[in-house]
C-alpha cells in the first residue's frame, strides 16, 4: 500500500507525449496548441472606429467650426471616404475603416444631423477619441498565442481572426474504458433487485468530455478467461485503459492478475485512503498505462479526478492546474488512518474565502450524494479533529465561483 503523495508521484512520473496534429480550428476547443498563433497582418489592420457617429479633422474643431456638411456615408467593410474640406465631415459606423482624411469620431449622441448638416452640440471633444488603432493589439507577425496552452472560445476567435484554418494541437491518448461484473446490466434493461445498471462508464466518458478526450467503452463480465482476451486486446489497441472494478480482494476480482499475466508491470496496488483504497496502477512494456479503479461509483469518480485527470493535464501541457483550497464550516472527526477525500458543497463567505460544507453520505457506493456536492475536500491522514476555520486543498468537480 502507498501513501496518495506516493501514489501522484509515480503517476506523475509515468506522464507522455503522444505527439500532435493538424485538427480544423473550430473542432479545437478543449485541445493543447502545439504551436506558435501568428498574426497574418496588423490588428487591428486599419484605425477602426468604435462609436457611430461622425468623423472630423480635430483641427477644424479647434478652430471653432461646429457645422459641418456630411459628405459621405461609410459602413463598416466599406472602403473609406475621404474629405476634401475642413468643414465637410462623414457620417461613419462601428467597426468602418477611418479616412486618413480625418483624425476623431464624435458620436451621434453629441451631434444634431438635418438635411445633411451636422452640429456638433458637444464641448468635451478630444483628438483622436472613439478610434482603435491601426496595429494597437498585435502588429503582423507578432505572436498572438503561445503554444502549450488549453484552446478556448477566445483562442478560436484569435485563430479565425488570423485566418488560421487548421491548427497544430497536441494529440491525445487513445483511451477505453473497461467496466467488469455481472453485476451490471446496461442502461435500458430491468435490473434485478440484486444487480445495478452501469454508470461508472458513462461517468468516466462524461468527464473526460470535459477535458475534450473521447473515449471508447467496453463491458467485460466476470470470466477469467474473457477477461484475459478482452484485456490483451485493448492493451493492443489503446494508450491508456481506465478501468473500474475487479481489483478488490473479491473472489471474482480477476483483473491483478490478469494485469500481471499479460506483463503489465504493477506500480501500486492500494492506496492509504478513503474512498478508493484498491485502486491499481501500472503499465506494460509498450508504455501503455492502467488505472484500474474501484468499482463503488464515489470511488471511481474521485481516482478520476484526483489521480487521471492530474496526468492527462500534465502529459498535455507539462504543468498541473493551481492548486485551491477552502476553510471547513464547521468541524469534522476522522478516525481512519487513511487521507480523508470529503464530499463538500462549496460557498464563499464574506471575506471571500471558499467555504466547505461537509456533505453527509453513506459511503463510496452512495454516487447520489455527488449531485449534492462541488468537490472533494483532501483531509491529511494522520490527524483525527480538523476544525472550523482550517484550510485544506479541495478538489472541485464542478464549477465552484
Amino acid at each position: 500500500m502507498v501513501s496518495v503523495a506516493e501514489a501522484q508521484k509515480i503517476i506523475e512520473l509515468q506522464d507522455r507525449d503522444y505527439g500532435s496534429e493538424l485538427v480544423p480550428f473550430e473542432q479545437t476547443l478543449g485541445r493543447i496548441l502545439a504551436e506558435d498563433l501568428y498574426a497574418d497582418r496588423d490588428l487591428p489592420p486599419c484605425n477602426r472606429v468604435t462609436m457611430d457617429g461622425i468623423a472630423i479633422q480635430y483641427s477644424s474643431f479647434e478652430k471653432g467650426i461646429r457645422v459641418y456638411k456630411v459628405a459621405a456615408t461609410i459602413a463598416a467593410g466599406d472602403a473609406p471616404t475621404d474629405i476634401t474640406e475642413e468643414s465637410e465631415c462623414v457620417e461613419i459606423m462601428t467597426g468602418a475603416a477611418m479616412p486618413d482624411s480625418t483624425d476623431t469620431v464624435v458620436r451621434y449622441e453629441d451631434v444634431a444631423i438635418s438635411n445633411g448638416i451636422a452640429t456638433i452640440t458637444a464641448d468635451d471633444i478630444r483628438k483622436g477619441q472613439n478610434l482603435h488603432l491601426k496595429g494597437r493589439d498585435k502588429k503582423q507577425c507578432d505572436v498572438v498565442a503561445k503554444a502549450g496552452q488549453v484552446i478556448s472560445p477566445a483562442l478560436i476567435s484569435m485563430a479565425a481572426s488570423v485566418g488560421k484554418r487548421e491548427l497544430l494541437v497536441k494529440k491525445l491518448p487513445r483511451v477505453v474504458i473497461i467496466t467488469t461484473g455481472d453485476e451490471l446490466v446496461d442502461v435500458d434493461e430491468q435490473p434485478t433487485p440484486y444487480q445495478v445498471r452501469r454508470s461508472n462508464s458513462y461517468t468516466i466518458k462524461a468527464v473526460l468530455a470535459q477535458n475534450a478526450l473521447p473515449a471508447n467503452m467496453l463491458h467485460i463480465p466476470d470470466d477469467m478467461e474473457i477477461t484475459r482476451t478482452k484485456i490483451k486486446e485493448c492493451l493492443e489497441l489503446y494508450d491508456v485503459l481506465l478501468m473500474s472494478g475487479g481489483v478488490s480482494m473479491g473472489k471474482f476480482d480477476y483483473v491483478p492478475r490478469v494485469l500481471e499475466e499479460l506483463g503489465v508491470t504493477k506500480l501500486f496496488h492500494k492506496v492509504q485512503q478513503r474512498p478508493g483504497k484498491p485502486f491499481w496502477f501500472g503499465k506494460d512494456e509498450m508504455g501503455v498505462l492502467v488505472f484500474a479503479f474501484p468499482g463503488n461509483p464515489v470511488s471511481t469518480f474521485l481516482c478520476l479526478h484526483r489521480y487521471f485527470i492530474p496526468w492527462l493535464m500534465e502529459s498535455k501541457v507539462k504543468s498541473r492546474k493551481s492548486e485551491v483550497y477552502a476553510v471547513l464550516d464547521s468541524d469534522v472527526t476522522f478516525s481512519a488512518q487513511m487521507q480523508y477525500f470529503m464530499q463538500v458543497r462549496v460557498g464563499v463567505n464574506e471575506q471571500g474565502q471558499l467555504i466547505a460544507i461537509p456533505v453527509e453520505g453513506n459511503g463510496s457506493g452512495d454516487f447520489a450524494n455527488l449531485l449534492d456536492s462541488d468537490a472533494f475536500m483532501e483531509l491529511p491522514m494522520g490527524k483525527l479533529n480538523f476544525k472550523k476555520g482550517e484550510a485544506y486543498r479541495i478538489w472541485p468537480f464542478k464549477k465552484i465561483v
